[in-house]
């Protein structure tokens, strides 16, 4: 085995000690764990319409794309906020691509065929846009993906000839297949469902694979990763390339579960939405985002209409998230996720180690 070789393992078996620590349970080992995915199969039982979608729907897609986010920043140090501009990417160009009521705009391809079209587009998209934040660190990273989102914004405000400018696409075409109308509430939230839990999967999969694991050595080191022999920018940018897959298939579902897009959808404020989501959850672990996610959507549901009854401004219920925000990043760094865990080591007797040399207590 060469020398090089030989640093490798033992990289991958720090990394893998390293990696452990801050995921220092699996949700699958919880007790609650199974009870919430039992409900969430069952919930078209116990859920009408607008809950199945505007709810929980909304609460999986939304928690995907920040889940995009998660993976980027948990395990890889890199804090993105144009995940949900790559999300809007891939629904406009299922629009664009795809049946609408613009036809003179859009193309008039089989979902079959524009979904993948739009999936690859945002992966590359993704990936160019990753190109360019991996060449600096901090909160360069953060404003260059911040500006790449804003542009994108304008840039479909203004543009007619493929956007349709501020007016977006609308009626956009879902799919229809095994004779089933996909975008009816129980066919849709189940397709929601299975996306969210495949994509939560995959990123639990990856942070335990070698990608993975070179990743947060990247992330924790990334001088000496290099000195060993990986290429720190190339695992970089590939981390870009998965995490824009992840929100290009929220970004799918997002413009079927609409009908629509239009600027408004990409707006600057939503793609900030979307780091709030993430960190209110939980950065360090895939299941934080959907629990973010959650949060976010109760607040944005029904404090709007509390807002409204009590004679204020709607608008105002982004101040009750930016109080909620703040009141759970003071209380924990590592939002709902932290919170949980300071609870459960809550009366936890303190375990007797041995003295080094010493002999232990029975």
């Amino acid at each position: 085995m060469s020398l090089i070789q030989e640093a490798r393992a033992r990289e991958v078996t720090l990394a893998r000690s390293a990696a452990a620590q801050p995921a220092a349970w699996s949700v699958t080992e919880q007790p609650w764990a199974w009870a919430v995915a039992a409900l969430l199969l069952i919930m078209p039982v116990i859920a009408n319409g607008f809950f199945l979608i505007e709810i929980f729907g909304t609460t999986l897609i939304l928690g995907t794309i920040a889940l995009s986010l998660m993976f980027l920043a948990g395990y890889g140090g890199m804090v993105s906020l144009m995940q949900l501009t790559i999300a809007g990417f891939a629904g406009y160009m299922v629009a664009v691509f795809g049946v609408s009521g613009n036809a003179n705009i859009s193309l008039g391809w089989p979902w079959w065929l524009a979904t993948p079209m739009a999936l690859v587009l945002a992966v590359l998209f993704g990936t160019l846009g990753g190109a360019l934040a991996v060449r600096t660190e901090g909160i360069y990273t953060i404003m260059i993906t911040l500006a790449i989102g804003a542009a994108f914004y304008y840039f479909t405000n203004q543009n007619w000839a493929i956007f349709n400018g501020h007016t977006g696409i609308n009626t956009v075409a879902t799919p229809h297949f095994l004779g089933v109308d996909w975008r009816m509430d129980i066919a849709f939230y189940y397709l929601t469902l299975a996306v969210a839990a495949l994509c939560y999967f995959a990123v639990l999969y990856l942070s335990r694979a070698p990608f993975g694991l070179a990743l947060q050595g990247v992330r924790d080191n990334p001088r000496r990763m290099a000195a060993l022999g990986f290429n720190v920018n190339a695992h970089r940018i590939a981390a870009y390339a998965v995490a824009a897959l992840v929100a290009g298939l929220a970004g799918v579902l997002q413009v079927w579960n609409y009908r629509q897009i239009s600027p408004g959808s990409v707006a600057v404020e939503r793609c900030i939405d979307i780091l709030i989501v993430a960190v209110v959850g939980g950065i360090t672990r895939p299941v934080g985002p959907y629990i973010g996610a959650f949060i976010f959507v109760i607040l944005r549901t029904f404090a709007l209409d509390f807002l409204v009854k009590v004679g204020l401004d709607g608008n105002r219920f982004r101040l009750l998230i930016g109080l909620g925000f703040l009141a759970i990043v003071f209380w924990s760094s590592d939002g709902v996720i932290g919170l949980y865990e300071r609870w459960r080591r809550r009366g936890r007797p303190v375990e007797t180690r041995p003295r080094p040399g010493g002999h232990g207590h029975g």
